[in-house]
């Protein structure tokens, strides 16, 4: 009885310490510690029961309590053993084992200690086994279905074709994330936070797509965004457009590589349609999130389209109406122009200009639409527009290392180290923007990159010296407050030694003046 006791004891002391282990390294895993302790509280009131029952003087029953006992205790070892080498050793060394396969190892276990066990107690195991194998071949007649599903689950976890973590599609078209492979059935979570319970004999028996998957590693999944455009616009323009606005700058969820595409699919569909079919091809890295992703693509084209005054094609049928007076028209264009003077107005270096100057900026001016991530200008890049901010927020980053938009380009597809980016200023409407490209000419000395949904209005150089050469004194003010801006710019960048600030923002007063000068040709 003492020697029964001190095993009990050591018994306990081992549950203790695995549900201890469990709850440290692998809490996910803690019903298998709850089956630990159920066979442990059967091993014990087993064994109370056999000592009961044999001081009661009831032999025969004891015996059959003391066998209960030792099966007893010889499942928890066994559980005991795997929930330490599955659930926490495996997993700590990187080694992940299907449930299927951990569970087999177990059943084994169970059976040669049954063996054993019953062995030790004079009894023969070939006539339990042989009683075991007719009560098998019934069940087997009678749960043809279930052994059928429990069958496919050891095939799934053999052949490694379906791993937990899968994106697949069924046959019916349904999509989702394979959790677990299970003796009956595989348990699918949708996007739509659905649970599908299938059959695992249903997956061997009908073709299933596994999503992001090829030569057995994961990749990204290829993408389609459709969109109609006025055939009249010529198809390799749209292309470009859609094109740059895709590569220009990185879309959350979009794979750099492969890059994304534009391609025309369609002109003029079934003869009857007045526009052509394009479909943006990209990669997704994120398969749960594929709508929110497509409609991050779709504003991209769409604010591009827009910018580049290509619109959305309509239905040939669709008629418009509208009554067209000289009071309409001049209502709607001092409307125009009146939303151009507010933005003009935020506009410091145009604070001194006259109104009929600022009414011929407005009249000249366009508006312009990016989304969230993509670059306004870029680094190195020469263009000749001033951007007036009237919704939303970018942020001016400064590339160190290289020099223009091109050479970084270039030295990125050499393998060259990426250059440092560093935020310099955030605008938020209402500000401005790139009036040295306006100016001087100037490559821009900055990224601008939308950070939210931006509204603006651009203004370009042909415009602007309309109401320069009529009057070049302008130019002395401009290069002025051009000047202090651009000093402000180097102190924030490092790009100016302390103390130099009044000696350098003179000598830029007199350098800016000078190019504003030649690049107009005052």
């Amino acid at each position: 009885m003492k020697s029964d006791l001190t095993f009990a004891l050591g018994l306990f002391a081992a549950v203790t310490v695995t549900a201890a282990m469990v709850n440290a390294f692998a809490p996910a895993q803690r019903s298998r510690v709850r089956r630990v302790v159920i066979l442990f509280v059967l091993s014990a009131l087993s064994l109370a029961f056999h000592y009961a029952l044999d001081a009661g003087g009831i032999p025969k029953w004891a015996s059959r309590f003391q066998l209960a006992a030792e099966l007893a205790q010889a499942f928890t070892i066994i559980n005991i053993v795997g929930t330490l080498s599955f659930a926490v050793a495996l997993p700590r060394l990187g080694a992940q084992l299907p449930m299927i396969a951990s569970d087999l190892l177990v059943g084994v276990g169970y059976l040669l200690a049954t063996i054993g066990v019953l062995a030790g107690h004079g009894l023969d195991p070939t006539s339990v086994l042989a009683t075991s194998a007719v009560v098998s071949a019934v069940l087997a007649i009678s749960l043809q279905s279930t052994l059928g599903n429990i069958l496919g689950g050891v095939a799934l976890q053999l052949d490694d074709s379906i791993h937990e973590g899968d994106w697949i599609q069924l046959e019916n078209g349904r999509q989702g994330r394979v959790r677990s492979i299970r003796w009956r059935h595989t348990v699918v979570e949708t996007r739509d936070w659905a649970t599908i319970i299938v059959p695992n004999a249903q997956l061997l028996a009908n073709n299933i797509t596994i999503l992001g998957k090829r030569d057995g590693r994961s990749v990204p999944q290829r993408m389609w965004v459709w969109f109609n455009v006025d055939f009249r616009f010529p198809p390799p323009r749209v292309i470009d457009v859609v094109s740059e606005a895709m590569t220009g700058s990185p879309i959350e969820g979009v794979a750099q590589e492969p890059r994304p595409n534009v391609v025309c699919m369609d002109l003029t569909k079934e003869r009857r349609e007045s526009f052509a079919t394009y479909a943006v091809r990209y990669w997704l890295t994120d398969l749960a999130a594929d709508e929110p992703t497509n409609s991050r693509v779709r504003a991209r084209v769409y604010t591009a389209l827009r910018r580049a005054g290509i619109p959305l094609a309509v239905p040939a049928t669709t008629a418009f109406v509208e009554v067209q007076d000289d009071s309409r028209l001049e209502r709607r264009s001092k409307r125009k122009v009146d939303e151009r003077l507010e933005a003009l107005a935020t506009v410091t270096l145009f604070r001194h200009l006259t109104s009929k100057e600022l009414l011929t900026l407005a009249a000249g001016m366009s508006h312009v639409m990016y989304t969230a991530g993509e670059v306004i200008t870029r680094q190195g890049a020469v263009a000749h527009w001033l951007y007036v901010l009237t919704k939303g927020t970018v942020e001016v980053r400064a590339n160190v290392g290289h020099g223009s938009g091109d050479q970084r380009r270039r030295d990125a597809d050499a393998g060259a180290g990426a250059a440092q980016s560093k935020t310099v200023a955030t605008l938020r409407a209402p500000d401005f923007f790139g009036e040295m490209g306006l100016t001087t000419g100037e490559p821009r000395v900055a990224d601008v990159v939308a950070t939210t949904d931006v509204d603006c209005f651009r203004l370009g150089k042909v415009t602007f010296e309309e109401v320069l050469v009529e009057r070049p004194e302008i130019a002395e003010e401009l290069s002025q407050k051009l000047a202090a801006r651009r000093v402000g710019l180097l102190e924030v960048t490092g790009g100016l030694a302390p103390g130099a600030r009044s000696s350098r923002e003179a000598s830029e007063r007199e350098r800016i003046l000078g190019a504003i000068k030649g690049f107009f040709g005052l």
